[in-house]
């Protein structure tokens, strides 16, 4: 049947080979700016077995892939007196630590499979992770696939010099560098155009900002909706915020289409999404925002921008895995084309 398909297409002169994917990541330059995304802890908690917990964060991380969203951060939304205290870190905590739970996955799936069982060893939260599904990003290798950049985990290899070291980078050979690095570290690395047996490290952004390639995310854990601005890892902050909500204004409202395009600048683009109680309820259980006076219907004056991804839903509630979907694809003009 594939055969008779393929003649016919050819015999119309529109044969289109489809065997296998075509809509790889194709840089057009180096990218400074960065898209980041906040989730509470409480994603997970409508959720009372493990698989359904994984499907969760499988979802996430897939929206986190799609939309090339640098960083995720994660926050506590609960009340500060009801948190489980003395978690332990060697057993399972998707039921007892939500945000450790949700970091641990999300690590887990951004790091290239090759270097997994290296760098993070067996764990109980893990135990469904062979469910989960392949990012396939441009910083997992594939065969098909040559980059200048890779990620890589050093090993306790020589190079034949006896100076340097070995760095697996998920490929038939290993590389070397001039640097002495410990053993299971991981590390980015620019291979040598002359020489791809050599390569030398990199700052980790360096494949974004010079090469303009999707990198993968960065994970950041908080304690409340506050820590999320507070603690920003980018100079100057985020220039740029948008709350999620039901009670915001729909996306084109918030950003109506202009005969004269003025796009939207930015350097550090943060989007914030609630749990099933909303932003509100994150609000209300901050400490800090409270002696603000920021709670309830305050909440979105933390924000530049108070949005509702999807007015008149058809569905009661909309999940926060499916909100991210909806959202950034909504969103996304805010950055198509830069």
């Amino acid at each position: 049947m594939a055969s008779y398909e393929q003649d016919r297409q050819k015999a119309n002169g529109d044969y289109v080979d489809t065997s296998k994917p075509t809509a790889f990541f194709r840089p057009t330059g180096g990218r400074d700016w960065t898209l980041s995304i906040a989730i509470p802890g409480s994603v997970l908690s409508t959720c009372r077995r493990d698989d359904q917990r994984t499907s969760i964060v499988s979802h996430i991380a897939r929206a986190l892939a799609v939309f090339s969203i640098d960083e995720v951060i994660i926050f506590d939304d609960s009340h500060p007196d009801s948190r489980t205290k003395n978690v332990d870190p060697a057993g399972y905590t998707g039921d007892v630590d939500p945000c450790g739970y949700l970091d641990h996955l999300l690590q887990y799936l951004e790091m290239p499979p090759f270097m997994r069982k290296i760098l993070l060893p067996i764990h109980p939260n893990l135990k469904g992770a062979g469910l989960m599904a392949s990012l396939d990003i441009p910083s997992h290798p594939h065969p098909t696939d040559w980059l200048p950049y890779c990620e890589g985990v050093t090993t306790s290899g020589m190079p034949k010099g006896g100076k340097g070291t070995l760095v697996d980078i998920g490929r038939k050979d290993l590389v070397s560098i001039s640097h002495e690095v410990p053993p299971k570290t991981r590390i980015t690395v620019q291979i040598d155009e002359n020489d791809p047996s050599k390569a030398e490290p990199i700052d980790p952004n360096a494949p974004r900002t010079e090469g303009g390639y999707y990198w993968g995310f960065a994970v950041r854990r908080c304690s409340s909706l506050a820590t999320v601005f507070e603690e920003c890892s980018y100079e100057g902050g985020y220039d740029l915020s948008i709350g999620t909500s039901e009670r915001g204004i729909s996306i084109p409202d918030a950003f109506p289409e202009k005969k004269k395009k003025d796009p939207i600048t930015f350097n550090h683009l943060l989007i914030v999404f609630g749990g099933p109680r909303g932003l509100e309820y994150a609000a209300e259980n901050d400490p800090e925002l409270n002696g603000m006076g920021i709670v309830k219907g305050r909440t979105k004056e933390l924000f530049d921008y108070w949005v509702n991804v999807l007015p008149w839903q058809g569905s009661r509630t909309i999940r926060t895995d499916e909100a991210l979907f909806i959202g950034l694809a909504g969103l996304r003009k805010l950055w198509e084309g830069r």
